[in-house]
Parts: C-alpha cells; sequence; structure tokens
C-alpha cells in the first residue's frame, strides 16, 4: 500500500509538471501560427500507449516516464529530423518565424513551471496557512542519528541556536540554511559552543546511510503493528504512547533502542498512555533484534504539542495575504535551490554525491496522502524544472535560449549544421548526467 500511495503521488506530480511545461511551449507555438506535429506525455520510444490526431498534432502518452515533449515543426530538437531540415523553410515552421517570436516560444515550459509554482504555493497558504516548531520549544533538543553529524560531534539533546550568525527560530530554518552553512552554534548543557562543518559537509552527508537530519524528540507514539510482530494481537492502537518499559520512565522514541538492546526476545512489562489520557499496562514480547515490531507516528504535531514535547505555531492568511505569503515562500525557495546548485557545481564540497534521479524523488514523496505536503513538494520540482531547464545546455531550452539570444545581439543566426552539432553535444551531456543522477541512486540503494 506504501508504495501504491508514492508512485501515485510521484506519477501524479511528474504528470501535472510535464503537460504544464509542455503546454508552455505549445500555446505560444500555436499563437504565432507555428506547427506543432506532435504533443506527448512521456517519451514513445518506438510505441505509444496512447495516441491520437487532432488538427496538425498528435496528442499522445508513451511508456518511458522519463519526461514529455512538443515537436514543433521546423526545429532542431531531440528529434534531429534532419529530413525535414534539409527542406525548404516553410511559413509554418519554427525556423521561419522571427527571433523574438521563437524566444517566447522556448520560454514558454519555464514561465508556465515558475507561475505554477507560485499559484501553488499562493493556494496552500490560503488553503493551509503555514506551520512551524518553534526550536526554543524542544526542551531537550533535538535527537541526533545521522552518522555524519555524530562525527561532526552533534549530540542527542543538542539545542541549535544559529547557522552561520543568523538565528534559528523555528525548525523550517535548518533545513533552508543547511544548504550554505559554515557553523552552526548549539547550546549543550547550558553552555554554547561553535560546531565548525567540513568543507564537504554535503558529500559526507548525502553518502551517509542515514538520510535523519536534525530530528524532534517526541515520545514513541504507536503509528502501525506490523502484522508479522509479535505483538500484533496485542490491544495497541495508533495514537497509544509508551511511556515506561519494566517501570522505566521512556520520555522519546530515541530513548527506547538503547533500552531494549539488551533485552532480546524477552517480554516486557510497559504503560500505554492512551488518546483519553487514561494509562494501562501491557505486556510485549521483542524479537532477536531487540524491537516492538511497532511503526512509530513521528508527525503527530497536534498531539505532542497538547502534551508539551514541542510547540507549533500555526498562521492563516487571507485572500489578499496568501499572495505575498506564497510570494516568500517562492523566493526562498529559487534562493535555495540556486545555493544547492552551487554546492553541487563546487568539488569541494561533494555535494555532487548527493545528486539523485528518479527515485530520489520518488522517495521524497510520503508513504501517507498529504495535499498540503503534495503540493508543496510540486512547487518544489516545478522550480526545480525550470531552473535546469534555463541551464544554457544545448538541448535544454537555456542552450535554444542562449542561441536565440546570439542571434538577436549579433544579427547572425548560427548555422543549422552548428545547431545539429550543437544539439548532439548537448544530448550527450543531458546522458550523462541522467546516467550519473540515477546511477547515484542505485550505488546508494546497492551500499546502503
Amino acid at each position: 500500500m506504501d508504495f501504491i500511495i508514492k508512485i501515485s503521488q510521484f506519477l501524479l506530480s511528474l504528470s501535472l509538471l510535464i503537460v504544464l511545461h509542455e503546454l508552455g511551449h505549445f500555446v505560444p507555438a500555436k499563437l504565432f501560427k507555428t506547427k506543432v506535429e506532435k504533443f506527448y506525455l512521456f517519451f514513445d520510444v518506438k510505441f505509444s500507449l496512447f495516441k491520437k490526431k487532432i488538427g496538425d498534432t498528435v496528442y499522445g502518452i508513451g511508456w518511458l516516464p522519463l519526461g514529455g515533449y512538443v515537436k514543433i515543426a521546423g526545429m532542431i530538437d531531440e528529434s534531429m529530423d534532419k529530413e525535414q531540415m534539409a527542406l525548404p523553410p516553410q511559413p509554418w515552421e519554427f525556423r521561419s518565424k522571427p527571433a523574438w517570436q521563437r524566444l517566447i516560444i522556448m520560454l514558454g515550459g519555464v514561465t508556465v513551471n515558475f507561475i505554477l509554482a507560485y499559484v501553488i504555493y499562493v493556494a496552500v497558504s490560503f488553503a493551509y496557512g503555514d506551520s512551524d516548531v518553534k526550536v526554543d520549544s524542544l526542551k531537550d533538543g533535538y535527537w541526533i542519528d545521522n552518522p555524519t553529524l555524530l562525527e561532526i560531534g552533534f549530540k542527542t539533546g543538542d539545542k541549535i541556536l544559529s547557522i552561520n550568525d543568523t538565528p534559528v527560530v523555528n525548525d523550517s530554518d535548518i533545513g533552508f540554511n543547511l544548504i550554505s552553512a559554515e557553523t552552526i552554534t548549539i547550546e549543550r548543557n547550558g553552555e554554547q559552543k561553535v560546531m565548525t562543518l567540513p568543507e564537504d559537509f554535503l558529500g559526507q552527508y548525502s553518502a551517509s546511510k542515514s538520510k535523519l537530519n536534525f530530528e524532534y524528540r517526541v515520545p514513541f507514539m504507536v503509528g502501525e503493528v506490523a502484522d508479522s510482530s509479535l505483538n500484533a494481537k496485542k490491544d495497541l492502537k495508533m495514537g497509544d504512547i509508551i511511556t515506561s518499559i519494566n517501570g522505566t520512565e521512556i520520555k522519546y522514541f530515541d530513548q527506547v533502542e538503547n533500552f531494549t538492546k539488551d533485552l532480546k526476545n524477552e517480554t516486557v512489562s510497559v504503560e500505554v498512555l492512551k488518546p483519553d489520557n487514561s494509562v494501562v499496562k501491557e505486556e510485549l514480547a521483542l524479537d532477536e533484534e531487540g524491537k516492538f515490531g511497532i511503526r512509530p507516528w513521528t508527525n503527530n504535531f497536534s498531539r505532542f504539542d497538547e502534551l508539551g514535547y514541542l510547540e507549533v505555531t500555526r498562521k492563516q492568511y487571507s485572500f489578499g495575504e496568501s499572495f505575498s505569503a506564497g510570494g516568500r515562500k517562492f523566493t526562498k525557495t529559487i534562493t535555495n535551490y540556486f545555493d544547492q546548485l552551487a554546492a553541487i557545481f563546487n568539488p569541494s564540497t561533494g555535494a555532487y554525491k548527493g545528486l539523485g534521479g528518479f527515485k530520489a524523488i520518488y522517495d521524497q514523496f510520503p508513504s501517507a496522502w498529504s495535499w498540503p505536503y503534495f503540493w508543496g513538494l510540486t512547487a518544489f520540482l516545478s522550480i526545480m524544472l525550470a531552473i535546469l531547464n534555463l541551464l544554457p545546455i544545448p538541448a535544454l531550452d537555456g542552450g535554444h535560449v542562449v542561441f536565440l539570444l546570439y542571434e538577436m545581439i549579433s544579427g547572425r543566426k548560427p548555422s543549422e549544421k552548428f545547431l545539429e552539432r550543437a544539439q548532439m553535444v548537448g544530448f550527450f551531456i543531458l546522458i550523462a548526467l541522467v546516467l550519473f543522477a540515477n546511477g547515484n541512486d542505485i550505488f546508494k540503494a546497492v551500499t546502503n
């Protein structure tokens, strides 16, 4: 079931982004009376799952979900249709249109992606508002379980005060600022300490087997008891909290493993706090790994807030306020993504090790459907798609834009032979990047 939910979100988000991006090219092409021969979701290598010709355009769905495309007549693109390009230019072809019209057609896709992201952020702000966790409400700091963070010197219980001398107020500040972090100021046992991150921190973090970051210290709340668990028939319900084991208080989930690792294959007595705040006792079995076979519920923030583990701040926006709130998220996300790209293209940071492909994107979707999370991630992916398409690599929109700007400034149009060769070079660069990114996914899956 988890796979079905995750893959459904992944394909829905990817399809939405591809169709709207290609629509951004399709609409101005039609407005400028340019013939569009194909409009495809996914690639139709050898065959299509569906296709139908309406007017001059064949609309279809391919079987290879690696993207999508529109084939515009008279344009040197990934189709490399040399036969058409060898014929005399026709007035309805892309190459016959003025440079400014061709520029608008090429920028249409990324423009739609940017607009889509902004609209989503505005809509999400209006519909759901904002919620965050105040870091000073985490009385016992964060749970640190990531090997890279532990090796640097972080410990469970550390409180995060600032990153690069910028105060951390809300938990989301950590995620946004960690990309460019050089120093992190923490409080440990009442004393402040400055942690200096290694230059290749992002590379070390990306290569780590654990993707846990600075995690909330929350109680051991039952999320799901596996059917294969020794405790499958016990009276445990979603939302129950295990508060003690063999008479020892267990305040946080991160304390459980250290306590149970020496109790393998044993039965223990636990106290369980029910959602109605009643307390019951239960006998639970531990397996050969010292585990209960219970998946914890780690994001029931309203309940954690109620019990005093953390403080959730919520803000609702009026229709008018949502435009500025969405705009702030939009610009902040763009800035953050440019920071990520800068780190990836700087070999000393090692951030390229974290470059991922389709599996990395798939992994970002949660196993439980959440519309706010789905739309937030889709907005981010839309910005990512727009920025990557603007890279000045032939075969990408950005490469076409560079050649068009050269033509408009110099008054000289690059030869079709040059554009064909550039397109081929760009195609091989893209293939290399795709293989590297998805190869990273495979390597991590095998080694982890």
